[in-house]
């Protein structure tokens, strides 16, 4: 097979949470340029819409399933939708997820554990259902951030929490379901990309703190984290399990 031809998703179905704004569109954008049909979860319907209509219009099937991720049981009808649609999942990108910057002596329980719930447990409902169901060769990436690694100067306590626990994760449904099921489990490490979530970041921070902090002195461009997950999710990286592959600008090496 030619080197190329590894990176193609010509017959997989992927499963993208979060697929209604932000990374999670261009992750089903590049999904579905590189060949994969794709099944599309959020809570905003009408925004999951426009993404399904955008895979469509790239020549791939879609299905669009209002999902709240935080309930297994959700979790589960999203991947029972799919199977019945596709009749396999080969590919998850567990990629909801809410930003917070709350000092720590102000956050409530509340707001902790809603972060939590979201940007963690909600990974291992959708990871459990899609792990029941998926076939050696299959791939699931766990959309994590830099800030599970490092910090960047805003009070982040639950975000960087639930990210670094997802890394953890990512390790030991590797370390379970790489040798038993043969599906290879990963994550990205996203810096900072341009999406609604970085919209609610304060005037001057990127400028001031961000591209400081990072050796290519930008943000990142959709294409480039984009790029990265087809990655993970091809055979491209057959030999690559348990990995968390930041993509960053070199923010981490500073």
């Amino acid at each position: 097979m030619a080197v190329l031809d590894l990176f193609r998703l010509d017959g997989k179905v992927a499963v993208v949470t979060g697929a209604s704004s932000g990374l999670g569109v261009t992750f089903a954008q590049a999904l579905a340029e590189a060949g994969a049909d794709v099944a599309l979860g959020a809570r905003r319907a009408d925004k999951l819409a426009d993404t399904a209509a955008m895979v469509e219009g790239l020549g791939r099937r879609a299905i669009a399933v209002a999902t709240d991720v935080t309930d297994p049981q959700a979790c589960q009808h999203l991947v029972d939708e799919t199977m019945a649609a596709y009749g396999r999942v080969d590919i998850l990108v567990n990629n909801a997820g809410v930003g917070t910057a709350v000092p720590a002596t102000r956050e409530t329980p509340e707001q902790f554990r809603s972060v939590i719930e979201l940007n963690l447990n909600a990974c291992y409902w959708m990871a459990q259902a899609c792990g029941k169901v998926m076939q050696p060769g299959s791939s699931i990436v766990n959309i994590s951030s830099i800030l599970g690694l490092t910090t960047m100067g805003l009070p982040q306590a639950a975000y960087a929490a639930s990210k670094a626990g997802l890394i953890g994760l990512t390790r030991d449904l590797a370390q379970q379901w790489t040798p038993r099921k043969g599906i290879r489990v990963n994550a990205l490490a996203p810096g900072y990309f341009a999406s609604e979530m970085t919209d609610k970041f304060p005037s001057g921070y990127f400028e001031n703190v961000v591209v400081p902090r990072t050796l290519m002195a930008r943000l990142g461009e959709a294409h480039e984290i984009g790029a990265a997950l087809i990655f993970l999710a091809s055979d491209a990286s057959g030999y690559v399990t348990g990995l968390t592959l930041p993509v960053d600008g070199g923010a981490l090496a500073t």
